[in-house]
């Protein structure tokens, strides 16, 4: 079900599995908190390539990039060395120049931490800039309340 990089989508939501590596944990073979953004953001980005080459475009050639806003985290549970954990990304906002995304991260059935992030599109110069029409049209058919 899921391609060996990058995730899959279903049902609207962008999935991506990863492992817990020892560079992943503390001394005690937990996962740093920090680590679960750096989770959410891989989830994030493999989703946006998913898109389609509109997203590099949008990056490389466009000068406009996502930058996080406002991130708000829950921790539930912590994931361990060597588990399995899949992050589930939706988006649930799309606005002229911002994206609002609620993000999962579970081992199995067990909810580890759930994120809330308002992305906002700015150029070069870190001014808002309007979302491209090839993103919003490629988000539209994802947008879920």
């Amino acid at each position: 079900m899921f391609d060996s990089c990058g995730g899959v989508f279903i049902d609207n939501s962008h999935h991506l599995r990863l492992r817990i590596y020892y560079e992943d944990t503390d001394a005690g073979g937990v996962v740093y908190y920090a680590n679960y953004l750096k989770f959410a953001e891989r989830a994030r980005t493999e989703m946006f390539h998913h898109l389609g080459d509109a997203y590099v475009q949008m990056i490389e050639y466009g000068g406009l990039a996502l930058a996080v806003r406002r991130c708000v985290i829950d921790y539930l549970a912590p994931a361990r060395l060597n588990d399995i954990i899949a992050v589930t990304s939706r988006v649930t906002e799309l606005g002229g120049a911002r994206i609002g995304m609620q993000q999962a991260i579970r081992r199995d059935d067990t909810r580890l931490a759930e994120v809330s992030i308002l992305l906002a599109c700015i150029n070069r110069a870190g001014k808002v800039s309007r979302i491209p029409k090839t993103i919003r049209d490629a988000l539209l058919p994802l947008l879920s309340f």
